[in-house]
């Protein structure tokens, strides 16, 4: 399993996103290290399919893309069970990483 966190410096939420997925990686019992990718520019953004900071791709596949997100160097809005987040929560990343 290949796991990255795509990310730019100005999203406070990234920090917390890549705690987050430590928890649930350890939660799942998968030792897989996390790839940060530093996401600088708006054609790097366009490439990656980039949805927003922080951003986490299972396999290539960012399992919390909706339908139609717009791509670039934003920040990005989870829903959670708690309301709107800058990150998924523990339970929704182990949720997605026990599929994968």
């Amino acid at each position: 399993m290949r796991i990255q966190l795509l990310y730019f410096d100005e999203c406070p939420s990234w920090q917390v996103a890549d705690a987050r997925l430590r928890e649930a990686l350890a939660a799942v019992g998968n030792t897989t290290d996390v790839e940060r990718v530093l996401v600088t520019t708006a054609d790097a953004a366009e490439s990656w399919g980039f949805h927003g900071s922080p951003s986490v791709l299972v396999d290539g596949e960012d399992p919390f893309a909706e339908p139609g997100a717009p791509v670039g160097l934003s920040c990005r809005l989870y829903r959670t069970p708690a309301g709107v987040s800058g990150s998924p929560t523990v339970g929704q990343l182990v949720e997605v990483l026990a599929r994968g």
